[in-house]
């Protein structure tokens, strides 16, 4: 039985993605509510961890949407949306979690060396 190898990567953003993913769409329906300010919250923080996870794999393109969402969704600095757009935004904004939540890889510490030097160091 062959010895399980490490991963060569890691997915840091696939749990906050997916669980703000969760928590956008369940929000929809508590838009007009007093209880949408704690979404606001969770949705902003999970952005604000995403952005770092999306920085540590060098997933640049997705740092503007996350900016976008931490921005729009801070809850201390209300930007008035209301009705229709912002249950749109809240989807796209889910949208924008689950594509970053399975595109962003981190390099793993502990996964074997993949590069060519090394591969081309241990046909010598």
């Amino acid at each position: 039985m062959p010895t399980p190898q490490k991963a060569a990567f890691l997915r840091p953003a696939l749990a906050p993605g997916l669980l703000g993913a969760i928590a956008l769409v369940a929000g929809v329906a508590l838009v007009d509510s007093t209880i949408f300010v704690g979404f606001r919250y969770v949705v902003a923080i999970l952005a604000a961890i995403l952005c770092v996870f999306a920085f540590r794999g060098r997933g640049w393109i997705y740092l503007p949407f996350l900016a976008a969402i931490v921005v729009l969704w801070n809850p201390v600095y209300v930007i008035p949306i209301a009705g229709q757009p912002w249950q749109i935004l809240q989807f796209l904004a889910a949208l924008v979690f689950v594509v970053v939540a399975i595109r962003v890889k981190v390099p793993s510490p502990e996964a074997p060396p993949t590069s060519r030097g090394a591969a081309t160091a241990r046909r010598r």
